[in-house]
């Protein structure tokens, strides 16, 4: 018997599809009125730091939000490429560390985990994120957190209760996964810093 579509990974994966072209196509058109000699104006500079910054966040989406297949792998320099472009000039400073390709789904569970991460941490800070023989790793350090420990009940315990709107999403999409690819979180929060590994 076939598995059930994840319709929601699949809805993610197409809006993110569709999005991509013609923000694309504004970053186009902003170089090309650069390189036709038009002034570098404030105005003109900020829509391509915009437009920039809106398709980082978009391709970091995709792949925390999209369908993800069994065998499919992402390259270890597209990874490092999409969190450099999505935090470039941001308060959040991510290190990535890994082996060259890895499947899909495991970068897609660290991806949505780094969101719940970038929630807790909305005055800035550090993260690194380790995948090693053991599993992955998830360190990160600030000198505030802003932790709403039910929501980050929600990561660990199977049936924790919790309201959680559109903007904390990733923290019910979490154990999801998790469940999908057979995985276990462990989650240490302190003051200042926040463990995850799985």
């Amino acid at each position: 018997m076939q598995d059930k579509p994840d319709l929601a990974a699949l809805i993610g994966s197409r809006i993110c599809h569709d999005l991509i072209s013609p923000i694309g196509a504004i970053g186009n058109g902003v170089e090309l009125l650069m390189m036709d000699g038009a002034a570098k104006t404030p105005e003109l500079a900020l829509i391509a730091e915009s437009v920039a910054s809106a398709n980082a966040r978009i391709r970091f989406f995709r792949v925390a939000y999209g369908a993800a297949g069994g065998g499919q792998r992402i390259a270890r320099g597209e990874v490092a490429g999409i969190i450099a472009d999505m935090t470039r000039g941001g308060r959040l400073q991510v290190e990535w560390v890994s082996e060259a390709d890895l499947p899909r789904r495991e970068v897609k569970l660290a991806f949505l985990l780094l969101q719940c991460l970038e929630t807790a941490m909305a005055y800035g800070g550090r993260v690194r994120i380790e995948k090693g023989e053991g599993g992955w790793v998830m360190q990160a350090e600030a000198p505030r957190l802003k932790i709403d420990p039910a929501l980050w009940e929600v990561l660990t315990e199977r049936h924790a209760p919790a309201e959680i709107g559109a903007g904390q999403v990733h923290f019910a999409l979490v154990p999801e996964e998790l469940r999908a690819q057979g995985r276990r979180l462990v989650a240490e929060l302190k003051e200042n810093a926040i463990r995850l590994g799985f």
